[in-house]
C-alpha cells in the first residue's frame, strides 16, 4: 500500500478525533445531587473526652489492624495534634480549655456538600452521593492525588507504600453500614453521646436550639453550617474554633469555586499518556514508512 502525507494527515486527524472522544468520557466527574433529606452528623465537642472508641470502632468497620479497645484508653497520643491517614480514618485531638477538663476535637472527612476532591478528580472517582456520603472508586483512579492537594481540611491520604493499585483512604461514612440503616460505626459506639447521626437540616435545628439553651457553654457558631457551602459534618465547641484545630479563613464559598472552571478547561480534552503516546508513536511510524517509499521512488538506497 502506497502512503501519502495525505494520507499521514488523515489518519492522524481519525486517531487524533478517536483518542479525543474517549478522553471526554474520563474527563467529567459525577453530577452532584443533593438532596434535602441528606445525613450528617453533629459533634459536640463539649461533650466528648476523648475516649478514642470511635478511632477503634472505625479500624473495626473497616477490616483495619487494631489493638484492643482497651489500649485506645492511653491518652499519651493526645499530646501532639494528628490528621487522619493510612492507618487511622478517623482521629480525636485535644486541645487546653479555660476549664480543667481539656478539649476534645474528633476529625475526619467533612463530607463537603460542594466538595474540593469530587471537581478536582479530572476521572471522576470521587463522588457525593445522595444520602450526604463523600465516596472513591479505586477502579477509576489514576493516582494523580489532586484530591489531596485541592481538598480544605487536609484529609485525603495516599498509599506511596504501594507501588501497584495503590489507594486513596479516608473516612466513608460507613456507607456500608447506612446503607442498612445502620449509624456509623463512631456514632453508635461513643459512651457519652457525643456524636449525634440524623438529617442534616435536623441537627442543624439541634445545634442552634443547643446554643440557645446554653449561651455561655457554646460559642455562637455551628462549623460547617456554611462553611465551603456546608459539610456533612457539623460542629459545636465552647472555644474559637481557629483555636482548636479548624483551618482558618476557608469562607463560604464552595471550595470547587475558584478552580473549578480554569480545572474543567485544562482537562476538556484530557488523553490519558498511555493513548497519547500511541498517537504519536504510529504518526512516526508512517511518517518513516512514507519517507522510506518516497526514497525507494527516486531511485535511493
Amino acid at each position: 500500500m502506497k502512503l501519502s502525507r495525505r494520507s499521514l494527515l488523515q489518519f492522524g486527524a481519525l486517531l487524533g478525533v478517536t483518542i479525543a472522544g474517549g478522553g471526554r468520557s474520563a474527563r467529567g466527574g459525577p453530577k452532584n445531587i443533593l438532596s434535602d433529606d441528606r445525613m450528617g452528623v453533629l459533634v459536640d465537642t463539649t461533650v466528648c473526652v476523648g475516649y478514642r472508641n470511635c478511632e477503634w470502632a472505625c479500624k473495626k468497620a473497616h477490616d483495619m489492624s487494631t489493638l484492643p479497645i482497651e489500649t485506645y484508653e492511653n491518652r499519651d497520643v493526645l499530646g501532639q495534634f494528628r490528621r487522619p491517614n493510612l492507618e487511622s480514618l478517623t482521629v480525636v485531638n485535644e486541645f487546653p480549655s479555660d476549664k480543667p477538663i481539656p478539649i476534645d476535637v474528633k476529625v475526619q472527612c467533612m463530607h463537603c456538600d460542594h466538595p474540593a476532591c469530587v471537581s478536582a478528580c479530572i476521572v471522576g472517582a470521587f463522588s457525593k452521593t445522595e444520602k450526604g456520603a463523600v465516596i472513591w472508586d479505586s477502579d477509576k483512579c489514576i493516582g494523580c492525588r489532586y484530591c489531596m492537594v485541592a481538598c480544605p481540611f487536609q484529609i485525603p491520604a495516599f498509599e506511596y507504600n504501594k507501588p501497584i493499585q495503590p489507594r486513596i483512604l479516608k473516612c466513608d461514612f460507613c456507607v456500608h453500614r447506612t446503607a442498612n440503616e445502620e449509624k456509623p460505626a463512631c456514632v453508635e459506639i461513643c459512651p457519652v453521646e457525643a456524636l449525634t447521626y440524623g438529617r442534616r437540616h435536623d441537627l442543624v435545628k439541634v445545634a442552634r436550639e443547643r446554643i440557645r439553651k446554653h449561651p455561655a457553654r457554646y460559642v455562637d457558631h455551628i462549623y460547617g453550617e456554611h462553611e465551603v457551602g456546608g459539610t456533612s459534618w457539623l460542629y459545636l465547641a465552647g472555644k474559637d474554633f481557629k483555636k482548636i484545630g479548624f483551618p482558618r479563613n476557608l469562607g463560604n464559598n464552595p471550595a470547587p469555586g475558584v478552580s473549578e472552571s480554569i480545572q474543567h478547561g485544562i482537562f476538556a480534552y484530557f488523553m490519558p499518556p498511555a493513548l497519547l503516546y500511541a498517537l504519536l508513536g504510529s504518526i512516526m511510524w508512517m511518517r518513516r514508512k512514507i519517507n522510506h517509499e518516497e526514497s525507494a521512488s527516486d531511485g535511493k538506497p
